[in-house]
């Protein structure tokens, strides 16, 4: 009885219309979620072991986790900096615009500009070339991971730039405005008044460069196959290579650890950007 007055209610405060998402979500997400950690289980702990043991996946996770730590703060310095640089300029509509092109190019022709700028007859090496530079492997050698970082940054940088500006057209002018009357040099009105502000949306590009940082395989798989550079193999890669053989059981033990890994991360971050203030 009291199901059916709950599901009443609902429908008479026109909640209904949630439905269909939530079984959806229901269908896509949770029950297969539910069946892959039902998987990971099949032998026990076997299949939890056998990944620990894996030395691929210690790689590929040390791969991501140092790609993860260098690129993201990158990523939020230089869209930041650049997000400051137009923010209130005449000519923010057409930077925007003109920052937003690498996400409307194809993975093919990003990859097409990789093996032109970074090949070892590529243009990149002919410059060195002219300066009497020794040309360098990029995509083979240990420069492999600068490139997938420079990548990741160009081809991210111009959608976080346009959500800090979200976040900074949010600003009340008046706040800044005060602080310069007051005397506040540039640096102080930045720190002591900007960033206060954007501290809700700091979280919110934070997570989404996070996101979006494992998107990056497209174009490193494009390039260099399933068995790229060392310093250039991901989980993706992993995941990929485990596919294809059908480790389902692996697949799914190393699925459920890195959702566990990722919920702390997040929690982690949620709780940290609540509690602590810039100052």
């Amino acid at each position: 009885m009291r199901l059916f007055k709950k599901s009443n209610s609902i429908w008479q405060s026109r909640g209904w219309f949630l439905l269909p998402s939530l079984a959806g979500v229901t269908l896509f997400v949770i029950l297969p979620f539910g069946y892959m950690l039902f998987s990971s289980f099949s032998n026990g702990f076997v299949n939890y072991k056998t990944v620990l043991a894996n030395e691929a996946f210690h790689l590929a996770v040390k791969n991501t986790l140092w790609f993860t730590g260098v690129g993201i703060p990158l990523l939020l310095f230089f869209s930041f900096a650049a997000a400051l640089g137009i923010y209130k300029s005449k000519y923010m509509r057409l930077l925007k615009s003109v920052y937003l092109l690498p996400m409307a190019v194809p993975t093919a022709v990003v990859v097409l500009i990789w093996k032109v700028f970074f090949h070892k007859a590529g243009v990149l090496n002919q410059i060195l070339e002219l300066f009497q530079i020794q040309a360098a492997d990029w995509l083979s050698g240990g420069m492999a991971f600068w490139v997938l970082i420079i990548s990741y940054i160009w081809k991210n940088l111009g959608y976080t730039i346009v959500l800090w500006l979200a976040g900074m057209s949010a600003i009340p002018t008046a706040i800044t405005e005060a602080a310069r009357v007051d005397g506040a040099s540039e640096w102080q009105c930045i720190r002591y008044m900007i960033l206060p502000q954007l501290k809700p949306v700091f979280y919110t590009v934070t997570m989404l460069s996070f996101l979006n940082s494992f998107k990056v395989f497209r174009e490193a798989y494009l390039v260099a196959g399933a068995y790229p550079q060392k310093s250039m193999y991901l989980l993706q890669h992993l995941f990929h290579n485990w596919f294809t053989n059908l480790d389902m059981d692996k697949i799914s033990a190393a699925a459920a650890l890195l959702a566990v890994f990722f919920a702390l991360c997040s929690l982690a971050l949620q709780n940290m950007w609540e509690k602590e203030e810039f100052s």
